[in-house]
């Protein structure tokens, strides 16, 4: 069987700049930055200067160099070789695994607030949001990219640009009307409180709230004149999601006091506040509804981008045969469904954590390290390429011959290896419970994820290989 292309070009600069914002510019996030109040602009720099900015050139240089198909998994591979393409292409699919069960419990509890509010702590209404949300997802994406795109292009834009601005033009009212404000607008303040390391854990979960500008490369394909298109296309949405996050996460932080912020919720319940001092609290449900949409438009960007990039590694033979079928849209269908039975298992532990933010953070942590395993062979790519395949025209390139590479992905890999480490610290903030299950969860589902693609590849057969 061979694997079937997606005929033409069919996504412009407008989709493209949509579809990446739809993939890092959750509003999911903003809680979990707002714990830090004013301070939160200080994380937000130092999360743009060392891992946003280098992620974005260094993904620039590399799409517009190898603009085909496969992304991580092509740029990894003519690195290093077949091995670690098919690593990387399998650590930056299956960080999803944790995440996806994280962004839709944030669905779940937004639906609730609409509808009816006590079910947000309802564990078992979580897991059915949970699994009904990402199964209908996935059967939505067996009718194509073209279908796909629309949606998250449309999603990105109702439910989440506008509700982010909207959140934030509320606390600017709020502010210029002199109402009382949980943050104190010092300059003392945004320097954060390094006494207890404890405190600043947060900072590596909004490592993963920029993460993901690479993915869209797996469009690369669809995507019309890539050469220019991509890089414009990545810096746009990295500017637009850098300051939506940073204004939005400090709209809540003005409302809610910290101690009371919770990772879940805390975005509707800031909005109620806002919303009841305007006496315009029917806007709420409306408002709710949106950032479902929004929600639902970031998971369904990302469901086929990593699977059809993983997809890609068939035509090297590192995918069993079972998993390269695909339908009359050229859509693994496969792949898919077993990506959606391994979220439904992982999405468990909604019945097994002390509370839902507990839950929602262990399961943000272990998807940040996942991921950002990636992104250091992403960065060590960009430098190994730069000695090994100097003539591949780019259209965008990093300056410098060599010094500039180094100093940038240099950045990028010294940022995402504090964050792995700095995840295994439970955060001051969230009762976690076991402190031993903590660790072993994120211990032992760091080290499976690792050591899974290396058994896959050993079990490696020349008849798995296929041709375009």
């Amino acid at each position: 069987m061979e694997i079937t292309k997606t005929p033409g070009r069919v996504i412009s600069v407008f989709v493209l700049v949509m579809l990446n914002v739809s993939i890092m510019a959750s509003l999911r996030n903003l809680p979990l930055v707002a714990e830090y109040g004013y301070s939160a602009i200080f994380y937000f720099f130092i999360v743009g200067i060392f891992f946003l900015i280098p992620a974005a050139l260094v993904s620039a240089e590399l799409a517009t160099g190898w603009p085909k198909s496969g992304g991580i998994y092509i740029w990894v591979r003519e690195a290093f070789g077949d091995f670690w393409g098919f690593f990387a292409i399998w650590m930056q699919w299956v960080h999803n695994v944790t995440w996806y069960p994280a962004i839709l419990a944030f669905v779940a509890t937004t639906l609730a607030y609409v509808f009816y509010p006590p079910l947000a702590q309802n564990n078992y209404f979580v897991l059915a949001v949970v699994l009904g949300g990402f199964w209908g997802m996935t059967l939505l994406n067996f009718f194509g990219i073209r279908t796909s795109s629309l949606f998250s292009t449309i999603g990105v834009i109702g439910g989440t640009i506008l509700p982010g601005l909207f959140l934030i033009g509320l606390a600017f009212i709020w502010m210029i009307s002199g109402h009382p404000t949980q943050i104190h607008f010092t300059l003392s303040e945004i320097i954060p409180d390094f006494s207890h390391i404890d405190n600043v854990v947060f900072l590596g979960g909004l490592f993963l709230a920029f993460a993901g500008l690479e993915v869209s490369s797996g469009y690369a394909g669809e995507v019309k004149n890539p050469q220019r298109n991509y890089p414009v296309s990545i810096i746009l949405a990295g500017l637009i999601t850098f300051f939506l996050f940073m204004l939005g996460a400090l709209s809540i932080g003005i409302v809610i006091p910290k101690e009371k912020i919770s990772l879940v919720s805390s975005l509707m319940e800031a909005l109620k506040v806002f919303l009841d001092s305007y006496d315009i609290g029917w806007v709420l449900p409306i408002l709710g509804i949106l950032l479902v949409i929004g929600a639902i438009a970031e998971v369904n960007s990302w469901i086929i981008g990593p699977v059809k990039a993983l997809y890609t590694t068939s035509v090297h033979g590192n995918l069993p045969p079972f998993f390269q079928y695909t339908n009359s849209k050229g859509v693994p269908i496969n792949l898919l469904l077993f990506q959606a039975i391994i979220v439904t298992i992982s999405s468990l532990v909604f019945l097994t954590m002390p509370s839902l933010s507990s839950s929602y953070w262990i399961l943000s942590a272990l998807s940040t390290q996942i991921y950002l395993v990636m992104y250091i062979l992403m960065f060590m790519s960009a430098i190994r390429l730069r000695y090994t395949r100097p003539q591949v025209p780019r259209a965008y390139r990093i300056p410098h011959p060599h010094k500039g590479i180094w100093v940038i992905s240099a950045f990028g890999i010294t940022s995402c290896i504090f964050a792995i480490l700095l995840v295994f610290i439970p955060p001051r903030q969230i009762h976690i419970g076991s402190l031993l299950f903590y660790e072993s969860f994120l211990s032992i589902g760091l080290i499976t994820m690792c050591l899974i693609p290396a058994i896959i590849y050993s079990f490696k057969k020349p008849e798995w290989q296929l041709t375009l």
